[in-house]
């Protein structure tokens, strides 16, 4: 149960809905359980047993107090005064318009406490969902390469579903009938102590045999969540790479992929639902069995004449305790589906548990401006340990200049570009800004400084107005004003709805100059003092490149920039251009001063464009 009290932790308004709901759930098990106390009178009724005894018993209330004695006693000190004013059939009219009432207001208040309870669900579930998705956000890049999209998908979907079928489960097991279960034997007690002490040895032994089959139900249903992950990993890279798929006409191989795990999925939850199932013939089973021990004890009883169980208060404990196993059905049914629930939710937890690799130390110092210059002071980082990706890289990139980065592809450019935003953090050395180690800067305000082009224009299904004013509150005329820079605003307007046009799952819908003129009008739009372009150009073709270069230009003047470029034609006049080949700096200077080195990396590179 640690689990669950850590995930009714989510449900910030459960203490508002608690006593409401056992509040309606007293009610609605009183009034169930008077049902059956109504019997007694009635069957002594219609088996002409009322005797004078009986009326006298019943003729003075008693002091009120809030139990099913109390409102017995109530009805039969009612049924009583008709059976002596109104004859028998006065007295069953009676009995069975109080039974009606009792029905109608048990269900009534039976209602009214699942309304509660699924209120209850739903503030939690959607509180737990919401904080599953802002931590996972708010994990580093680290987190997501060794992840597959597709586990954490489903831990927000099918996971917190099956924990929301659980949850309620749980909440009617522990409120509602477990309170119902006491309550039936309470008034067992009160009709027969020794039917009541038989009939409660023989229950343990049901709900050992029932116990043991939940236990082995935690595991399966881990598997089964874990198998649907996959599935659902599966899909997500199989309709992402469709372009790819069909290309290699690779369908029948992405068809045996998915039925493997499909098969894989299918074993494992007819495993998890075969002992699910088992539970309710098996508790069934073990109630029959104790309601014929009951019968063949109770009925001896009868027979023999001895103690105080009439043959009409024999069937009344029979016709309740068959509804005993009820609630017992239900605890045992909530306990197994329990066990699916726990699964997910370890798999739920496990995320909220995880902290990110990326935290700002102390001491903390803010910075909201770039004043003097970054320097990459020793740097080294590796993605696995034992294989350097980075080594030993040193290099200033002062105010205004524009330092370009390349080289042969796998060197270590783009990881080198993603360490200033700490996107990961560096394994050696530091890197600092304005003199300050970026580890001790914010990371608002680190990457607030920043403005990023990624080498893939990544999009939303959105319009193309919400896609550059992405991350900020910007107007129209400021997402125009940007647009132009970009040299995107002249296609935006022939778009079919302009700026609002949806331009489909990640742009789709538009040509990857299109794409990629929109990503910089996004990077345009923030002002950065800083500038990190990672073959910001790579997707454009001649003439769009022109465009999108002479905008580039002129947005680089008076900024700091990074520029990861394999078309060198479009980095002749930065201001320093390191080359970098395996993880090293081999050769640094202007592209005059490289271009002029016999044999060198640089000079092989122009060669090669």
């Amino acid at each position: 149960m640690k689990t669950y009290f850590r995930l009714l932790s989510y449900a910030v308004s459960i203490r508002k809905y608690v006593f409401p709901y056992f509040g309606f759930s007293l009610l609605a098990s009183l009034f169930g359980i008077l049902n059956f106390t109504l019997l007694i009178p009635l069957l002594n009724v219609l088996f002409n047993q009322a005797g004078e005894s009986n009326l006298q018993v019943y003729r003075n209330l008693p002091d009120f107090s809030f139990s099913p004695s109390y409102f017995s006693f109530l009805f039969n000190h009612y049924f009583y005064g008709s059976l002596e004013n109104y004859g028998r059939l006065g007295a069953l009219k009676y009995a069975c318009a109080a039974i009606m009432a009792s029905v109608f207001l048990a269900n009534i208040f039976r209602y009214f406490s699942q309304r509660v309870l699924k209120t209850v669900e739903a503030d939690m579930i959607a509180s737990l969902r919401q904080a599953v998705f802002q931590r996972a956000i708010r994990l580093d890049l680290s987190y997501f390469t060794e992840q597959k999209k597709g586990n954490l998908m489903s831990r927000l979907t099918t996971d917190v579903q099956e924990v929301e079928n659980s949850i309620g489960r749980a909440f009617t097991a522990t409120f509602k009938e477990i309170f119902s279960l006491i309550m039936f034997f309470v008034f067992l007690a009160s009709m027969s102590v020794k039917l009541t002490l038989f009939s409660l040895l023989i229950l343990p032994l049901s709900g050992g045999v029932i116990a043991t089959i939940t236990r082995r139900l935690r595991r399966s249903a881990g598997e089964v969540q874990q198998h649907l992950s996959g599935l659902i990993s599966l899909l997500d890279e199989t309709f992402g790479a469709m372009r790819v798929v069909k290309a290699f006409r690779a369908e029948r191989l992405m068809d045996e992929r998915f039925q493997e795990g499909n098969s894989k999925y299918r074993h494992a939850l007819l495993r998890m639902v075969f002992r699910q199932e088992l539970t309710s013939p098996v508790s069934e089973s073990l109630g029959v069995m104790v309601v014929t021990g009951i019968l063949l004890y109770g009925g001896s009883l009868v027979i023999a004449g001895e103690g105080e169980l009439s043959a009409s208060t024999f069937i009344a404990f029979i016709a309740t305790f068959s509804q005993v196993m009820r609630p017992a059905k239900a605890i045992a049914d909530a306990f197994s589906g329990i066990q699916r629930g726990i699964a997910s939710a370890d798999r739920i937890i496990e995320i909220l548990d995880t902290d990110s690799e990326i935290q700002v130390q102390e001491p903390v110092k803010s910075l909201s401006q770039f004043q003097d210059k970054i320097v990459f002071d020793s740097v080294g980082f590796d993605y696995i340990s034992g294989r350097s990706v980075l080594g030993n890289i040193s290099f200033d990139i002062p105010k205004g200049q524009t330092i370009a980065l390349v080289g042969p592809s796998g060197g270590g450019k783009s990881t080198l570009a993603d360490l200033l935003p700490r996107f990961y953090d560096v394994k050696e050395g530091a890197i600092r800004v304005d003199g300050i180690d970026i580890k001790h800067i914010p990371l608002d305000d680190l990457r607030g400084l920043m403005g990023i082009v990624t080498q893939e224009s990544v999009l939303f299904n959105d319009t193309i107005l919400n896609n550059i004013a992405f991350g900020t509150e910007a107007t129209l005329e400021q997402v125009v004003e940007a647009a132009k820079i970009a040299n995107a605003h002249e296609f935006i307007e022939k778009s079919a709805d302009g700026y609002h046009t949806v331009i489909g799952d990640r742009g789709s819908k538009l040509s990857g100059g299109q794409r990629q003129r929109i990503s910089i009008a996004r990077a345009v739009l923030r002002n950065p003092p800083i500038l990190i372009l990672d073959e910001a150009t790579s997707a454009l073709d001649n003439e769009s490149e022109k465009l999108v270069q002479a905008a580039l230009g002129n947005l680089m003047k008076n900024r700091t920039v990074l520029v990861i470029a394999h078309r060198l034609s479009t980095i002749q006049h930065a201001d320093k251009i390191l080359v970098i080949q395996e993880g090293n700096i081999v050769e640094s200077g202007t592209h005059h001063e490289l271009i002029d080195i016999p044999g060198g990396v640089y000079a092989k590179l122009t060669q090669s464009n």
